[in-house]
């Protein structure tokens, strides 16, 4: 068994454990239960919740979809205001539709 992923909160923990399943790699959560301890425990990558393959072959390949997952989350910033090309109203950046209208965002 091995580590290839230290989650900055359970729900984290889970969605990547999620990724790694869909592509056929066994997979646990960790230390989710340290988690609550935040404040009395210091946080380390200890006392995080981490994802562990089950068979060390899969490693690689989750250590490279887990480079994958926190590049692609790093990546997904704030998207700027939008104007709806229809009614003119300003929309903030997370939609893709106008909630005035229903246009689609351009």
């Amino acid at each position: 068994m091995t580590r290839v992923y230290v989650a900055r909160h359970p729900a984290d923990a889970h969605l990547f454990k999620g990724i790694l399943e869909n592509q056929g790699i066994e997979a646990l959560v960790r230390g989710e239960a340290l988690f609550g301890a935040r404040g009395e425990a210091p946080v380390t990558f200890d006392t995080l919740p981490s994802v562990w393959v089950m068979d060390d072959d899969d490693a690689t390949r989750a250590r490279t979809l887990a480079d994958e997952y926190t590049q692609g989350d790093q990546a997904s910033g704030p998207r700027p205001t939008w104007r709806c090309a229809v009614c003119r109203e300003v929309i903030e950046g997370q939609f893709s539709e106008c909630w005035n209208c229903g246009a689609t965002r351009p």
